[in-house]
């Protein structure tokens, strides 16, 4: 469906990257731009219901391929379900063909519309041809996908790995394989730090900045990915992963100590967290407390499409009281602290039309919620009802770049 034009009147608007809540008269926009934002005043509350509109969301981090094996990692350890070659993710994944995965892919990408997700970064198994499926969902359904590429088999053998030599580069056939990944992908990912050869990072870093793209990497999910890496090469993944690769992104956190989180943020680094997914795995839950208290700039993702559904409202709520929880006071986190995770907190790493935030001139990518719902209607803190109480089941539309993703014939 092509950008359109439109208007919204006499409803609230989180303005700005600090998602300040606005009452407009008049929110309207063509084409793929904001036009008008005619603000009345600050909004704390709402008295008798109003339609709310939040910046699309940004889920940052998605395993979207194994979206076609809801649940299949019950009853599974983490290294039986998720671990290359053998794991029953990717078993499984190798027996679906091109034709039979796709309308997967599109189910959940429709889904994430549906729940107020507009992109996604997406860690993408099977080499090339992975990316050109997700990339065909991804323009099938409009919702943007933001492509990490990981080989399709591992380059290297175990004791290659842990030997670690010296310019112990890709295989010439793996090399040309991230050529071709780099052709259709946004840029590259591998499960950790310890799949590859440091002398493979140092080359994989330079083709990615060649050609102007992302770099990812799971760091410190669990502590054996420390481990590992330490007695490899004396380094913690983390470190490793600064120092060889330089990581647009950095996945997980889940057990990060203060050394690693101020190593972190002194590196500027974007990490995005999946705590629903760690919970569902029996893992630690993240440090959000910590990350947010030592000014870590925070991406929330939902993780393997196996796991959990990519409903970043769930996400929102469920971190929020994690945060609560780890904070001990009844007073932190900010709930716009938690949203930014989903909206502004997008914009050091992707640039660009990434905004995750709405103001006059910048892109009509936009969620309209139906706060006049008996649960939502008397709101006494509208950002804190975004983030605990939405459901899917009041997103009246979706949009991106001025076209409707989703849409309910209440919106107008």
């Amino acid at each position: 469906m092509p950008a359109s034009s439109g208007q919204l009147t006499d409803c609230v608007v989180l303005l700005g990257p600090e998602l300040a809540p606005f009452n407009c008269s008049r929110f309207a926009w063509s084409a793929d731009t904001i036009t008008a934002t005619d603000c009345i005043g600050p909004a704390t509350t709402i008295d008798s219901g109003a339609r709310v509109v939040i910046p699309g969301l940004y889920n940052g981090h998605t395993h979207m391929g194994d979206s076609a094996l809801p649940d299949g990692a019950t009853g599974l350890t983490l290294e039986e379900a998720f671990f290359r070659p053998a794991g029953y993710k990717y078993r499984e994944l190798a027996r679906l063909t091109p034709d039979t995965h796709l309308p997967h892919l599109e189910a959940h990408l429709r889904y994430m519309a549906r729940t107020g997700t507009v992109c996604h970064l997406d860690f993408r198994e099977q080499g090339p041809a992975g990316a050109e499926l997700l990339r065909a969902a991804s323009i099938n359904t409009g919702v943007e996908s933001i492509i990490l590429n990981q080989f399709n088999e591992s380059p290297f053998a175990e004791a290659d790995l842990r030997a670690n030599r010296p310019g112990h580069a890709l295989p010439p056939a793996h090399r040309a394989e991230l050529e071709r990944m780099l052709s259709v992908a946004d840029g590259f990912s591998e499960s950790t730090m310890n799949d590859l050869t440091d002398a493979a990072w140092a080359e994989i870093r330079a083709l990615t900045a060649s050609k102007g793209k992302l770099r990812a990497i799971h760091c410190l999910e669990n502590a054996g990915y420390r481990e590992l890496s330490l007695a490899t090469t004396g380094r913690g993944d983390l470190a490793r992963a600064l120092e060889l690769y330089d990581p647009h992104l950095v996945v997980h956190l889940t057990v990060a100590d203060a050394d690693e989180i101020a190593l972190l943020v002194r590196s500027e680094k974007t990490a995005a967290i999946n705590p629903r997914a760690n919970a569902n795995l029996g893992l630690p839950l993240p440090p959000v407390a910590a990350l947010l208290r030592a000014g870590a700039n925070l991406l929330l993702g939902t993780d393997n499409g196996m796991l959990n559904s990519p409903n970043l409202l769930a996400e929102l709520d469920f971190t929020y009281k994690v945060a609560k929880s780890q904070f001990a006071d009844a007073l932190s986190p900010d709930p716009a602290a938690i949203l930014k995770m989903a909206t502004s907190n997008i914009r050091p790493v992707l640039g660009g039309d990434h905004h995750g935030a709405l103001a006059v001139g910048l892109p009509a990518t936009f969620v309209v919620l139906d706060f006049t719902k008996g649960h939502l209607r008397h709101s006494r803190h509208i950002v804190a009802s975004v983030v605990t109480r939405v459901t899917p089941d009041d997103v009246l539309a979706t949009y991106r770049l001025g076209r409707p993703l989703y849409q309910t014939a209440d919106l107008f």
